[in-house]
């Protein structure tokens, strides 16, 4: 039994180890996100073992109570998988979010004696109750709140976008493809998962060292590299400097000065749009770059900018510098606006008598 779960789940394990050790190693994932990892590498092994009895040995006449068992298990796994992920991945969710689930537990094992959502004919023959896509319709739902919730807190960005619509598809077509390949499609099941989480993990590291630990904007190494991207394309660049930053320190200590640069990033964030992208540079500097954007949409970028911070207790200075064509070099298009940015600061500072 154990030679043959081995050779038909070797894979799934060697991808499970993996993750578990690159969780064991990461340094950008708080531990409360990496110990619900682990739950979830726990689970779908689990339910691999679940999947390869009810196949190989539970297919007899004589085990009919064990499938029906494990059928209501297999059943109830997937949704309860998918509100593991959102619960993992989508922060400040509650437990609340297993109730749908837990539910559809109850009633898949109210089926092994009811046959509401399936049943295990005396043969052994499986066959659909009058509920019997109700698994399938609670998994698709937990999948679209899954995209909803991740693509809502994302940047809206296609290196975010792009992990969520790859996880997303996998999950999909865990609900899909059953019903055009068979149910032979649940034997890699767990596999499927597995890759499709361990991947989404990998995006997700690779995303976190391009982002700013405290803002969650990019950080200095991106804004680096993507200067040297078709460069021709940037046209619209903004230097934002926080004013009163030192004061904030000083008398309410760094966490009340963390607290200001996280509030301005956010205010950042809310403002960018297609094509603009936010870097803390420093420690109160920021930078946004825009590619093909017109002056017009740059100078309403900037009206955005400085009506969302104006909604806040802080302040900033801000200055641009455009290039209609994108032929004028970024280092003179920062020097530029750096000049129009410590003009702002400077008056402001002069009428506050500083």
């Amino acid at each position: 039994m154990i030679k043959e779960y081995l050779l038909q789940n070797w894979s799934l394990i060697l991808v499970l180890s993996a993750f578990a050790i690159a969780l064991r190693i990461t340094v950008f994932l708080d531990k409360k996100t990496i110990r619900r990892m682990y739950i979830l590498i726990v689970g779908v092994f689990l339910l691999s073992l679940v999947v390869f009895v009810e196949f190989e040995y539970a297919v007899y006449a004589e085990n009919k109570t064990l499938r029906g068992v494990l059928t209501a298990i297999r059943y109830s796994a997937t949704p309860f998988i998918i509100s593991q992920i959102i619960y993992t991945l989508v922060k400040k969710q509650t437990l609340y979010i297993f109730i749908p689930s837990v539910i559809l537990a109850v009633i898949d094992f109210i089926s092994i004696f009811t046959g509401i959502v399936f049943m295990i004919e005396a043969d052994n023959s499986f066959s659909r109750g009058v509920l019997g896509y109700l698994p399938f319709v609670v998994a698709g739902l937990y999948c679209i709140a899954l995209v909803y919730l991740l693509i809502k807190r994302c940047n809206k960005k296609w290196m975010e976008i792009v992990p969520i619509v790859f996880l997303s598809f996998a999950l999909l077509s865990e609900l899909v493809f059953p019903f055009v390949f068979g149910s032979d499609f649940s034997r890699i099941f767990c596999s499927t998962i597995a890759v499709a989480l361990f991947v989404y993990y990998v995006f997700e590291i690779l995303q976190q060292t391009k982002k700013d630990s405290l803002t969650g904007l990019l950080n200095r190494h991106a804004y680096n590299a993507d200067i040297c991207k078709n460069p021709e394309e940037i046209t619209a660049l903004i230097s934002i400097d926080m004013n009163g930053l030192k004061v904030i320190n000083d008398t309410l200590g760094h966490a009340a000065g963390d607290k200001a640069l996280v509030t301005l990033a956010l205010c950042f964030r809310r403002a960018l749009k297609s094509r603009q992208f936010g870097y803390r540079i420093g420690g109160d500097e920021f930078v946004i770059l825009c590619r093909k954007t017109l002056q017009a949409e740059m100078m309403e970028l900037i009206k955005r900018i400085e009506s969302n911070v104006g909604e806040t207790t802080y302040n900033c200075a801000v200055g641009y510098s455009y290039s209609a064509d994108g032929k004028k070099p970024i280092e003179d298009m920062l020097r530029e606006s750096d000049m129009m940015m410590y003009a702002m600061k400077e008056c402001y500072y002069k009428e506050r008598g500083k």
